[in-house]
């Protein structure tokens, strides 16, 4: 009897293999809805609660932690092979000082007393006394470096020497074109500084973003140095009858490399045709920190014999850069060499896209919040900055922090002052010539579209001779850039990504279940990194607002990694990406359904949208989701499903 009641019980618990596989793919499908960290391999998975344990769970009492959705699946990383690179030095200061030149004494003391600045830059020594003589300039020079004050110190001296004093009804005697607006506001700012001796002489700016009317206001009062964007004074030159050019006898380009990137060739043009009718004589001054085909263009239209200034050692000087063919654009960009400030340390991590944003917040966690430093981090668009503003302010200042982090952000679409920050997430629009202060650490969070921008973006940090550091954040099949790099002559450290994630062992807030020995410290850290990266999800999946701007901050990324130039698109391709993975850097648990037709034309995405909008009923829970072993490239359909199961563990 005992025998029989045995086989009984044994049979009650033999339930057929399809039933438990149901149930099975039931218990995924809720743990999923309600939070839970699965593992892929083994099916189990962790509550969102990383402290709780409960009773009979063997996972919990061997005090293992799940990393597979973190650190498995992931492509090799691989090993950096430095090459031999001289960096091109350039020599910040100088030994002369501003009392040596022939200025107006109140200029020398404003200079002192008002700005801090006593001894000249190298390129303010070469360039304020050939200014003053009356010659047109090309000035080449590192960012940072001082270039604003090396033509706004002789234009003030030029304007307030006059004989007869200068009357604001006169209009505008000296015009300056920069790229971007916080950029034209900076300068402004300096020369207000630069003329507070001399009142009688009225800056202006004129930029997007303000309103045309007020503008139009401060023209008929009249303006004698105007500082202008290209897109906003070609907008008043059509429409404002109030200007007029007819004085002007001086013309500064600041920046004109990047005026060029930005599309303002066409506005250039604009204004140059505006200026050359007016019949006045002026003095012209081109100022980049890099120079290439274009620029040597706008030199060659804009400026009459002009004299050459260069502080670095480059041997590729500008007249070599002017005789590369015109065919051969990507030629001239390779030739290139560019110079970094002597006090900047350039560094280079690979990071897998799944550990991207846990590396990030180790990077704040450590030169932010225990060091004490200051950070601008660089991403690609303004939904990206957005969104990183939001979840890093959130995430990383918890109530049990001892000591808050102040986060910033600024993008084109903004305004946004950034005094005293300790992290501000920037789109590339601050990556020219604004001055931050005290700024320790530049991450390049997403890699630059040029080696020019490479260079300015990391010009943020050790200028005026400082020092400062930078980190690029590459992808294991980025890492080519690196080549470029040291092809331009640059040559930044590679750092081990474990290193980077170590300060994870400082903060409790990231303890996982387990408890390892000296030995296993490497574990101990992808456990940590694991927790942190499921606080960065919960905070993504606990409310729609905040899972649909995680998405369009992905389908923004998407759309700017489009957007490389054809000599880098080996490189930075879209089909390298890894759509699930790329997810997991925007805290997304999975890669939402058709963003690979996100990256498709316009015209094919239009017709996407209507093909939805007929499918009868509301979208399924696994249709909007992809698991991060499906590239999400392709859809499936009958056409290209595969005819096998392929097993995750050899993706």
């Amino acid at each position: 009897g005992d025998k029989d009641a045995g086989s009984e019980d044994m049979g009650s618990e033999d339930k057929p293999v399809k039933i438990r596989k149901k149930k099975l793919k039931d218990r995924l499908v809720k743990d999923k809805k309600e939070g839970v960290v699965a593992d892929e391999d083994t099916g189990k998975g962790r509550g969102d609660d990383t402290g709780d344990e409960k009773e009979g769970d063997n996972e919990t009492t061997k005090g293992s932690f799940k990393t597979s959705s973190l650190f498995k699946h992931n492509p090799e990383i691989p090993v950096i092979q430095r090459s031999s690179v001289s960096q091109l030095k350039e020599e910040v200061f100088s030994s002369s000082s501003f009392e040596d030149l022939d200025l107006h004494p109140h200029l020398v003391a404003t200079l002192n007393k008002v700005l801090n600045v006593s001894t000249m830059t190298s390129v303010q020594q070469r360039t304020i006394p050939l200014l003053m003589s009356g010659r047109d300039a090309v000035v080449r020079s590192q960012t940072g470096s001082g270039k604003t004050l090396s033509y706004a110190v002789p234009l003030v001296q030029s304007l307030q020497s006059r004989q007869s004093k200068i009357h604001r009804s006169q209009g505008p005697l000296a015009l300056i074109l920069v790229p971007t607006r916080e950029l034209a506001l900076q300068t402004f700012h300096t020369l207000q500084k630069l003329l507070k001796p001399f009142m009688w002489i009225v800056p202006g700016v004129l930029m997007g973003g303000e309103k045309r009317k007020a503008e139009k206001a401060r023209l008929r009062k009249g303006v004698n140095i105007l500082v202008a964007t290209p897109g906003r004074l070609v907008d008043h030159i059509k429409n404002t009858l109030s200007l007029a050019f007819s004085s002007l006898c001086w013309l500064v380009l600041d920046e004109a490399d990047r005026m060029l990137d930005l599309g303002f060739e066409k506005d250039l043009t604009v204004i140059m045709n505006s200026l050359n009718s007016s019949g006045s004589k002026r003095q012209n001054v081109l100022l980049s920190a890099t120079i290439f085909q274009g620029v040597m263009r706008l030199v060659n239209v804009c400026l009459n014999d002009p004299v050459t200034i260069q502080v670095s050692d480059c041997e590729a000087t500008l007249s070599a850069a002017s005789v590369q063919s015109e065919s051969s654009p990507s030629t001239a960009v390779q030739s290139e060499s560019f110079t970094v400030p002597e006090g900047l340390k350039q560094f280079v991590v690979i990071v897998p896209s799944k550990v991207r944003l846990v590396c990030l917040a180790a990077l704040i966690l450590d030169k932010c919040q225990v060091n004490q430093n200051k950070m601008v981090v660089f991403v690609s668009s303004c939904e990206v900055v957005e969104f990183l503003h939001r979840l890093l302010s959130f995430v990383l200042n918890k109530p049990s922090t001892n000591q808050a982090l102040t986060f910033l952000r600024l993008h084109g679409n903004m305004k946004q002052e950034c005094h005293g920050l300790t992290l501000c997430v920037f789109q590339d629009v601050a990556a020219r010539g604004l001055d931050l202060p005290q700024v320790s650490w530049i991450i390049q969070f997403t890699a630059p579209v040029s080696v020019a921008e490479y260079v300015h973006r990391a010009g943020r940090t050790a200028r005026a001779g400082h020092s400062g550091h930078s980190l690029l954040l590459l992808g294991p099949h980025e890492s080519s850039f690196i080549s470029v790099l040291n092809q331009h002559r640059l040559d930044p450290e590679p750092l081990p990504l474990t290193e980077l994630l170590s300060v994870l062992l400082k903060d409790d807030r990231y303890r996982g279940r387990g408890h390892y020995h000296s030995q296993a410290r490497e574990q101990e850290i992808k456990e940590r990194a694991t927790v942190l990266q499921t606080e960065f999800e919960n905070f993504v999946h606990s409310d729609p607002e905040r899972l649909s701007a995680a998405k369009r901050a992905l389908q923004s990324f998407l759309r700017a990694y489009t957007s490389y130039p054809s000599h880098l698109k080996q490189i930075f391709h879209i089909r390298h990406l890894h759509l699930g993975h790329t997810a997991k850097s925007f805290g997304l648990r999975d890669a939402p359904r058709g963003l690979g037709e996100a990256t498709r034309s316009a015209k094919a995405g239009k017709r996407q949208e209507k093909w939805q909008d007929k499918r009868p009923g509301k979208p399924q829970y696994s249709d909007l989701l992809r698991s991060e072993f499906d590239s999400g490239l392709q859809p499936k359909t009958k056409k290209n499903r595969p005819k096998s199961q392929v097993s995750p563990d050899l993706v």
